[in-house]
């Protein structure tokens, strides 16, 4: 019998833990030759989240918890719960029932079959329909850019072999971009579309911030392409600007009492060439907070609490 480990990571979900719970049981009641982990890591929740999960630990001893210290946000607390994961193959999931728990059914027949990784996309969703467009947009744009082929429309949801987690185990990254690492394993995928439900219960804990964190986090792991258009966009402007001070030159000579620039040409122009450079220069600091984070190499998480260990 095999072991496969359901991990949901949590921030004030007490009105779903319970139907996650639920709902995961009643597939893997159909994988007799499955043994199920469900484990939870609840990132410091505000409400009555842990509690929940400590009473769903001491109903069924397959369910497991970790209780953080703090919240230690989005990306490093679900990498932490993926790597504390005992099974033969591990799920990955949001615990919002937005990855709706049926498709774990799915996952475990391409499992079966042979393959390493069985992912879900999402092509079509009833969340937001704007947030939607402009995420698909992003992540076809960072596919288009990237050095690796990422897989679009992918969130992390899936199912993956014990021998993909120690892979990226040994990678051993303070900050992960868990969606590019699946991509960067290789192995045989088998993907598996869904439609992603609205949902039902709670708020969403994703906002400009935590998105624009995934997004630049992307982009810096796995592109050189803005740097190097930053360089050639320098190179473009500097040859600009010296043709364009040429032809003034020349145009002075010529007209020497008609010829007037006037001020507004100037302050557009200089408005435009310090907007780009402050542009890059943010550009170029992402990627040395990228460096920062790895050479300091923080621990993911700071345990307060284990349950069911």
């Amino acid at each position: 019998m095999s072991r496969i480990s359901v991990v949901a990571p949590c921030y004030n979900e007490e009105d779903n833990v319970d139907e996650l719970h639920r709902r995961v049981s009643a597939v893997f009641a159909g994988f007799p030759q499955h043994e199920l982990e469900l484990l939870f890591i609840d990132n410091a929740s505000s409400d009555r989240t842990s509690e929940r999960l400590r009473a769903l630990a001491a109903g069924d001893p397959r369910v497991k918890v970790i209780l953080n210290a703090r919240n230690f946000g989005h990306i490093r607390s679900p990498m932490h719960a993926i790597l504390q994961a005992g099974g033969d193959a591990v799920i990955p999931m949001a615990s919002d029932l937005q990855d709706p728990p049926e498709m774990l059914a799915a996952f475990l027949e391409g499992w079966e079959r042979g393959y390493r990784k069985v992912v879900a996309v999402k092509p079509v969703s009833r969340d937001n329909r704007v947030a939607f467009a402009l995420r698909k947009l992003f992540y076809g744009t960072l596919n288009r850019i990237s050095e690796i082929p990422l897989i679009e429309n992918f969130t992390g949801f899936g199912l993956y072999d014990r021998s993909v987690i120690d892979y990226i185990r040994r990678l051993d990254d303070p900050y992960p971009y868990f969606r590019g690492l699946v991509s960067e394993v290789g192995f045989d995928t088998l993907i598996v579309e869904f439609e992603q439900p609205r949902r039902l219960r709670g708020v969403t804990k994703n906002n400009f911030y935590t998105l624009y964190d995934i997004a630049m986090l992307g982009i810096t792991n796995y592109s050189k392409l803005p740097l190097r258009v930053a360089t050639i966009g320098g190179f473009v402007m500097s040859a600009l600007s010296l043709f364009t001070a040429f032809v003034y030159f020349v145009y002075k000579l010529v007209r020497w009492d008609e010829f007037a620039v006037g001020q507004a040409p100037l302050v557009i122009g200089l408005f435009f060439l310090f907007g780009v450079q402050m542009f890059f220069i943010g550009l170029l600091g992402e990627y040395v907070l990228a460096i920062h984070r790895h050479v300091l190499h923080r621990p993911l998480v700071v345990e307060k609490e284990r349950i069911n260990f």
